[in-house]
């Protein structure tokens, strides 16, 4: 059988970062995780239009911080910022009673983002588009967007078939093995009335990513950019 890994998993200790950041007792832990899942349906299921890329939550003491990535920063924020506001009650509800920060952030290039373009693809096949025309005009967008390789697949009754199969596309180059390549990784699932038919993108960007900033470099052992250095001095070596 393949043995498949994540690439965003695969990459954490070194390029990328977790969506997930704060840390729990072992009591503590299974409660607060259920509770990231319900505040990541809530914010996917009330801005369904709002083009979702990802949803980062940070927790410190009795604070929650919620940062979401949207490729529509318009519709989160809604007139005045009514939809925040709302939102913000909601998962409150969800958190007990705990003070929300929640913070927006823009997808400049959501061509190149692959869970925006695992779910671009997934509704196209909702409307009955073809899915080699929708899997080829996504990676042609993404590949003059400036990716360096895109790799899409999809499985499922396609077209309404009798039978279920996999068709997949790819262009330019995708290294899965090398950790330091920047590799996006997006799924989603497109519902049709022949069933569910799954969508996996892949996309190698050139540019180096928004998490590597804060990601720890296991390979090299290097400090972060910024990060100040304590000077060893010649009273401190242990005689």
């Amino acid at each position: 059988m393949g043995q498949k890994v994540n690439p965003i998993g695969f990459r954490i200790p070194l390029t990328k970062n977790w969506q997930s950041r704060w840390f729990a007792r072992k009591a503590e832990f299974g409660p607060l995780l259920h509770e990231d899942l319900r505040i990541r349906a809530l914010v996917k299921q009330q801005l369904q239009q709002a083009a979702i890329s990802k949803v980062i939550i940070e927790r410190f003491a009795k604070r929650v911080r919620v940062t979401v990535f949207s490729g529509r920063p318009g519709l989160v924020i809604g007139r005045k910022g009514a939809e925040i506001e709302r939102l913000k009650q909601e998962i409150a509800r969800l958190t007990e009673g705990k003070e929300i920060y929640l913070d927006i952030r823009e997808v400049r290039n959501p061509e190149l983002d692959a869970q925006l373009v695992a779910e671009s693809i997934a509704q196209q096949l909702e409307r009955r588009i073809s899915f080699r025309r929708a899997m080829k005009r996504a990676i042609q967008t993404a590949m003059e967007m400036g990716a360096q390789g895109v790799r899409v697949r999809v499985a499922g009754r396609l077209n309404g078939a009798e039978l279920a199969r996999t068709e997949q596309y790819k262009d330019g180059k995708v290294p899965l093995h090398t950790l330091r390549e920047n590799v996006d990784y997006g799924f989603a699932e497109a519902r049709t009335l022949a069933g569910a038919i799954g969508v996996k993108v892949w996309v190698c960007k050139a540019q180096e990513s928004e998490d590597s900033q804060d990601a720890a470099d296991a390979k090299t052992r290097k400090a972060p950019k910024g990060a100040t250095r304590r000077t060893r001095r010649a009273s401190d070596t242990v005689q």
